[in-house]
């Protein structure tokens, strides 16, 4: 009698059936912002939920990291077309930060340190889609890689993985980004190329 490992899906895809179209594969991990690297304490850092009410959840580093933490390896792309296969990260499911979270909302504006704002459906965030990170490759997580922790959602593009993330706003409406609100598509699905406003 066989028995499987916890995770098993079957027979592993391919490399070339994990490449969405458009993109190359690359051993880097190049560094991309919008503006300069913040540079956040874990003594001040904090991370807040504000609902479409205004009503807050707010965590500091210390009961961020008290929260059940996972383990996750899986494939990024950024829309300049470069993706990296098997990324190891360590960090807090979002769906454990929204256990107590009362909302209605369709739409999620995340907001960083520094003024970078992406937005993304709320669905997107929840039921083991993404999570808040601190750690890459068993190393706390870089500054100029999001640090000390930042949105994974990796099945979009990377720039909806906001990096130095410090909090998530709920609306009824979707509101655009930074990028978003100049050209980048407002989902940004690597599998359908939806880089641009019209793709």
């Amino acid at each position: 009698m066989s028995s499987f490992s916890p995770g098993f899906r079957g027979r592993a895809r391919s490399l070339a059936d994990r490449l969405p179209p458009g993109q190359y594969p690359t051993e880097q991990f190049p560094v991309l912002s919008a503006g300069p690297t913040p540079r956040v304490s874990t003594d001040t850092w904090a991370f807040t939920i504000t609902t479409e009410t205004g009503e807050t959840h707010s965590w500091s580093w210390t009961e961020m990291m008290a929260l059940p933490q996972q383990e996750t390896v899986t494939d990024i792309h950024c829309v300049t077309r470069w993706s990296k296969f098997d990324t190891p990260w360590r960090g807090v499911s979002l769906d454990a930060f929204f256990e107590d979270v009362e909302t209605a909302a369709d739409f999620v504006l995340a907001h960083s340190y520094g003024g970078y704002t992406t937005n993304l459906p709320l669905e997107d965030l929840l039921d083991g889609k993404a999570w808040l990170v601190h750690t890459y490759d068993g190393y706390p997580l870089s500054p100029e890689h999001g640090g000390p922790a930042r949105l994974l959602v990796p099945h979009l593009y990377l720039w909806k993985s906001a990096k130095w993330v410090r909090g998530l706003r709920l609306s009824d409406d979707d509101e655009p980004g930074f990028w978003e609100s100049v050209g980048y598509h407002e989902y940004g699905d690597p599998w359908r190329e939806q880089r641009n406003w019209g793709d």
